[in-house]
């Protein structure tokens, strides 16, 4: 899928879900607020959100960690544009930067004018891109020396009754979302290839995936 087509079916899915998202999506994308908490960005951090959408985690985490600078990416316009609304009204329009980018190969250089980041995470975004190991190849090498790449994303949901994931499958798959059951061994082979640690882990009886690369 070319940058163009993607940016072309996110805009389609979310030109008007956009308005309710945050609202209605905070009862079942499970871990996001775990995961900004325990990013632990310190004073003069560059941190990156790869597929931003509002920009509400950005915005949490700009609150929560204020001597870092935030950035996003993302490649629908129309969450963009509420992104940045948000951002504006959050008072946080010098310290919270976003982009239109394809995550599968964003060079982030021209668009933030840095390359690499403390911190870079990805919350639930991962299942909704046909190309996610490049996402993942990509976010991993703009990592600056000890940072760190965080992932929330949908699991398996083995340990939930098996009624509830059909529900939940047939669910996501109208919003062309797909759990990435072979998440861990991608990462554990790619964070290999550049000596990079992962830690893994299915909270929520296997609802999510929550991962950790840590970059040497």
């Amino acid at each position: 899928m070319t940058a163009a087509h993607a940016s072309d079916l996110m805009n389609r899915i979310y030109r008007h879900q956009r308005y309710v998202y945050d609202f209605t999506r905070k009862y079942f994308l499970l871990g996001r607020d775990r995961l900004i908490a325990e990013i632990d960005a310190g004073d003069g951090a560059r941190v990156l959100e790869i597929g931003c959408g509002t920009g509400r985690n950005l915005i949490m985490a700009a609150r929560k960690y204020p001597g870092a600078s935030c950035y996003g990416i993302d490649v629908s316009t129309e969450m963009l544009n509420s992104a940045t609304r948000a951002i504006s009204r959050a008072g946080l329009a010098g310290r919270v930067h976003v982009a239109h980018a394809d995550a599968t190969r964003f060079d982030p250089e021209p668009l933030f004018g840095t390359e690499h980041f403390e911190r870079i995470f990805i919350s639930y975004s991962l299942s909704m891109i046909p190309q996610w190991q490049s996402v993942v190849r990509t976010a991993i090498s703009h990592l600056a020396p000890n940072g760190q790449l965080r992932i929330i994303d949908f699991g398996g949901q083995e340990r939930l009754p098996a009624a509830f994931r059909r529900l939940l499958w047939r669910w996501l798959s109208a919003f062309h979302v797909a759990p990435r059951d072979d998440l861990e061994a991608m990462l554990k082979a790619s964070a290999a290839a550049c000596g990079a640690t992962v830690t893994f882990a299915r909270p929520y009886r296997g609802y999510a995936q929550y991962a950790v690369v840590r970059r040497l």
